[in-house]
């Protein structure tokens, strides 16, 4: 990759990384219900916890942002480096990456109290592979479904997600979402835990 193509790759990575820290969930919620998601439920500034805090309509509106984090940085690394050949597909998962780390730690909120990380990683996937996306989203509204429990549904996308992006769309933009599903499994830890015990909050609980 030339160099000027590194730097704007560089600049592309950093502009994702502060595009994902937004942390959309948290802002709505104060505005619109003057409640810290911080402090509120499972504490998490993603969907799940805004729609407990705040309803569906602010539960969908975090969702959208949070989706729009990763979609807008990804498509614009794919629209300027094109999605053919290993420099190519490897700069467009580095922003994809930097875009859902930004959700993650956030530099808004000192790198702290950070999303899970699973809309704004299918932000970055619809624009990366639509139907290995869609087999994500599939999976995850089945388990979802099943269980009642978003973390379920969550790993279970993030579970199917590398390997549909494989055989889709070959290795290295498979490296890129095997190392988004690792990082949102680590981030599940906690409701690994709950699930096996039993003790996870469901999609109609309100203020766990």
């Amino acid at each position: 990759m030339p160099l000027p193509d590194i730097l704007i790759l560089a600049v592309l990575v950093v502009g994702a990384y502060l595009a994902g820290s937004v942390p959309s969930g948290l802002l709505l919620i104060r505005r619109f219900a003057s409640i810290d998601l911080r402090t509120f439920g499972s504490g998490n500034i993603g969907a799940t916890n805004a729609k407990r805090a705040g309803g569906w309509p602010l539960g969908l509106a975090t969702l959208f942002l949070d989706i729009l984090k990763g979609a807008l940085p990804t498509g614009l690394a794919v629209l300027l480096f094109g999605r053919t050949g290993i420099p190519a597909q490897a700069g467009i998962c580095l922003v994809a990456i930097g875009a859902f780390a930004g959700h993650l730690h956030p530099v808004y909120l000192g790198f702290k109290t950070g999303g899970k990380g699973v809309a704004t990683a299918a932000g970055c996937f619809i624009i990366l592979s639509h139907y290995a996306f869609l087999a994500a989203l599939g999976m995850f509204i089945a388990a979802t479904a099943t269980t009642q429990r978003v973390s379920a549904g969550s790993l279970a996308a993030a579970a199917i997600l590398p390997p549909a992006v494989y055989v889709l769309e070959g290795p290295v933009l498979a490296t890129g979402a095997l190392v988004i599903s690792i990082l949102i499994l680590v981030r599940h830890r906690e409701n690994i835990r709950r699930l096996l015990s039993g003790t996870e909050p469901k999609l109609t609980d309100k203020h766990r």
